[in-house]
């Protein structure tokens, strides 16, 4: 097992130009990276590289990456939504740009979905795949409802701003189970319940909400990720419950043919977020364990 209170260099670098330059950070020293442990880049959208911090003070015996997605961090942001198909491409130019070969690469949230892109695009970027609750509706039983809700929040946004569809998205990921019939019959969340804006200060950048629809009506390529054999790893939290990108997870793992992988804690729990459980150590002791089983 690493020492995590190691430090180690951090170099920041970009790839891209314009609206198109991607912020990455480099923990450690490329040149160590083998076939046998290659670079791992860690990973989630809209998360920035701030969210993987932690988990990468765990893994100080190989070099570590990790990076602001499209619209989100360091980046530039503007208005206009982000497609699956450009974070995986941007995923890929940040692989090429190391120059280390294929990475070990564990995705979250939004970048396991986007991680689902990326190997069916570029398959000779990444070696194991561990794909951590990817938000992704196409074969839940309720796909149809949670893409009304996610609609739903769409327009919220676009009408009214962060604070109303941010309280929408809260109550959205609190629920525990399928979207019930007459799930948006009822009345919409005060965002100040959640401490959230009420006013309307006319910015539409937010990541998250750029990422929608997208995210969540990405059609994985089940055939793609079939050819990966068990260097693919779909994995959901012990302590996530029915809730949505864990029930996606385990659907996902199902069409592909394979067992989803239980992690410790939830959807979070690589991290610290103040008011939510989680198990950064033993979330992270358990992705080695997969990287070994599978390298």
């Amino acid at each position: 097992m690493s020492d995590s209170s190691a430090v180690r260099t951090v170099v920041t670098r970009t790839v891209g130009e314009g609206g198109d330059v991607i912020t990455y950070d480099v923990h450690g020293d490329l040149a160590t990276a083998t076939a046998e442990r290659p670079a791992l880049f860690l990973f989630g959208a809209p998360m920035d590289a701030t969210g993987f911090e932690i988990l990468a003070a765990h893994f100080a015996d190989r070099p570590v990456v990790t990076y602001d997605p499209r619209g989100a961090g360091r980046n530039p942001v503007d208005s206009s939504d982000i497609a699956v198909p450009q974070h995986a491409d941007d995923l890929h130019r940040v692989i090429s740009a190391l120059g280390v070969g294929a990475v070990d690469a564990f995705g979250s949230s939004g970048g396991g979905v986007n991680l689902l892109a990326l190997i069916a695009a570029h398959p000779e970027d990444v070696r194991i795949a561990v794909v951590h609750e990817p938000p992704v509706a196409e074969f839940l039983p309720d796909r149809d409802a949670v893409l009304a809700v996610t609609a739903d929040m769409k327009r919220t946004f676009a009408d009214e701003g962060d604070g109303p569809a941010l309280a929408k998205f809260i109550q959205f990921v609190m629920l525990d189970g399928v979207v019930p019939d007459g799930y948006l019959d009822g009345p919409a969340p005060d965002p100040a319940m959640f401490g959230l804006p009420t006013a309307d200060d006319g910015g539409r950048t937010d990541p998250l909400f750029r990422n929608m629809p997208a995210t969540l009506a990405y059609q994985p390529d089940v055939p793609a990720l079939q050819a990966r054999g068990d260097r693919l790893v779909i994995a959901a939290g012990a302590e996530s419950g029915e809730t949505m990108p864990a029930r996606a997870a385990r659907a996902v793992a199902a069409a592909v043919g394979i067992e989803a992988t239980e992690f410790p804690s939830n959807h979070g729990g690589f991290t610290e977020q103040p008011g939510f459980p989680s198990d950064p150590a033993g979330f992270a002791e358990r992705l080695r364990s997969v990287l070994d089983e599978r390298a």
